[in-house]
């Protein structure tokens, strides 16, 4: 039996208590990337999108990726990336390449300057996380925090 016009979930925007939930996240989080954006620079000498570029190489076989694999992993652009990876090979922090023989891709790596900023910066980064998010939570906010948003990345991820 299929689901009639009729009988289909009605769609309607958000009331004002829902609304109010919305901006309380969106505002929240807003504060909360900007504060560990900003103590990040501080502590560790390298921007929050140079850590996310290393830890996904880091965790990569061979410290290596198609730069379109790492622009997925972090969400981002393919033209953002490639002009932030630019930025990080000038530092010595990555390398560009090509992909075994493919001269459509680029593999970007990591190399031991990189690494090694990579392994300096992950306890400053870790302690920031600790004192800035989970800090503020019990154990039990910790666990219904993660439900929640659990529960939100499925409905994004059946949404597609």
């Amino acid at each position: 039996m299929s689901e009639t016009h009729e009988d289909a979930p009605q769609k309607r925007s958000p009331n004002a208590a829902e609304l109010a939930v919305w901006r309380t996240y969106i505002e929240t989080a807003e504060e909360v990337r900007r504060t560990l954006a900003s103590a990040f620079q501080e502590t560790s000498g390298i921007s929050p999108g140079d850590y996310s570029v290393m830890l996904a190489l880091s965790e990569a076989p061979g410290r290596t990726l198609r730069s379109s694999d790492v622009a997925t992993v972090m969400g981002w652009e393919r033209s953002r990336l490639s002009h932030h990876i630019r930025r990080m090979e000038e530092r010595g922090l990555v390398l560009r390449g090509p992909v075994g023989g493919d001269a459509r891709g680029a593999a970007v790596s990591l190399t031991e300057v990189g690494a090694r900023t990579f392994r300096s910066s992950s306890a400053a980064h870790l302690r920031l996380v600790r004192e800035v998010f989970v800090d503020a939570f019990t154990p039990e906010q910790l666990a219904t925090l993660h439900a929640l948003t659990t529960a939100l990345r499925t409905h994004l991820d059946t949404d597609d």
